[in-house]
C-alpha cells in the first residue's frame, strides 16, 4: 500500500500490539499527534509515530487522515502543545467539544485567532501552550503535572502512565525528544559515571536480574527521585538504588544514569 498519514481525533488513543481489541496496550496516541499509516487491516490501521517512530494498532475510527504535505508541516515546524493537565478545545455546538491533556499537539493552530482545524471542523482553544523552555526548573515543573498519576502501562497522562511515559512526556513539553521505552531512552543523553553528578531532571536508569534496564525516573533533588511505580511518586534515591520508605526497602537496582542538558 501507498504510506498514508493521520492524526489521533481523540484526547488519546489505546495503541495495540496487534489489531485486536483484547491485544495489549503498548502506548498511547495524544490529540493530534503525527503519524504515518504503514498497514491496513479491516477496522485497524498500524501507524508510526512521527515524534518517536513507536509502531503499533489503532482504531481507524479514530484517527483524521490528513494529505501528505500538511504531515510534513506538521512534523517540518514546533508545534504547539497543551501545558495544562487537562483543557478543551471548544465547539460551537457544545456536543462537539472535546478533550485535550498535556503535550497534545495543536496541529494548523492559529495562535492569533486561537483556532485548531481538524477537518472541516474548527475548535476554539483558549487554554496555555508549553514554552518549550530547555531549563531544568521547566522539567520538573512539568514533570509535576503528572504527581500521583496512577500507573499505567502503556500510559501517557495523568490519568495512567508508565515509566517511561513519564519521562518521555515532561522532556516533550519542555523542548527536548525522548525514545519510548526506558531500554531506548538510556541510549540517548550523555552519561555520568556517578549520582553525586547528577542534578535536578537527569535520568536515571535501572536493571532487572538480567541486566536489561526496565525502569526509568526523573531526578529532582539530593537523594529524591521522581518515577511511575504503582503510582507517579518521589522517592529516596542512592548509589544503590532506589529507596521505598513505605515498604522500608529498595525497590529498584541503579544502573546508568543520564543527562541532556
Amino acid at each position: 500500500m501507498n504510506t498514508s498519514y493521520g492524526f489521533s481525533l481523540f484526547s488519546i488513543l489505546a495503541m495495540r500490539e496487534s489489531p485486536d481489541h483484547k491485544s495489549e496496550m503498548i502506548n498511547q496516541v495524544l490529540f493530534g499527534e503525527p503519524f504515518e499509516i504503514i498497514d491496513e487491516n479491516s477496522d485497524w490501521n498500524k501507524i508510526r509515530l512521527a515524534h518517536d517512530g513507536y509502531m503499533g494498532w489503532v482504531l481507524v475510527k479514530q484517527i483524521q487522515k490528513i494529505e501528505s504535505k500538511d504531515y510534513r508541516d506538521l512534523i517540518d515546524t514546533p508545534q504547539h502543545l497543551v501545558s495544562d493537565t487537562l483543557d478543551l478545545l471548544e465547539h460551537e455546538t457544545p456536543s462537539k467539544t472535546r478533550t485535550v491533556l498535556a503535550g497534545s499537539q495543536l496541529p494548523f493552530f492559529d495562535k492569533v485567532e486561537k483556532k485548531v482545524k481538524v477537518g472541516s471542523e474548527i475548535f476554539q482553544f483558549s487554554g496555555r501552550t508549553s514554552s518549550r523552555k530547555r531549563t531544568r526548573k521547566e522539567l520538573l515543573m512539568n514533570a509535576y503535572l503528572y504527581s500521583n498519576a496512577p500507573y499505567l502501562w502503556g500510559g501517557r497522562s495523568a490519568f495512567g502512565i508508565d515509566c517511561s511515559g513519564l519521562t518521555q512526556m515532561a522532556y516533550l513539553l519542555t523542548g527536548m525528544s525522548l525514545l519510548r521505552d526506558a531500554s531506548q531512552q538510556a541510549t540517548q543523553g550523555k552519561t555520568l559515571d556517578f549520582i553525586e553528578e547528577a542534578q535536578a531532571g537527569d535520568l536515571l536508569f535501572f536493571d532487572d536480574e538480567d541486566g536489561q534496564i526496565t525502569h526509568v525516573g526523573i531526578f529532582i533533588r539530593e537523594n529524591r527521585i521522581l518515577h511511575a511505580s504503582g503510582s507517579v511518586r518521589i522517592d529516596g534515591i542512592d548509589q544503590t538504588g532506589i529507596y521505598n520508605q513505605d515498604l522500608k526497602k529498595h525497590t529498584h537496582k541503579l544502573r546508568l544514569i543520564k543527562t541532556h542538558f
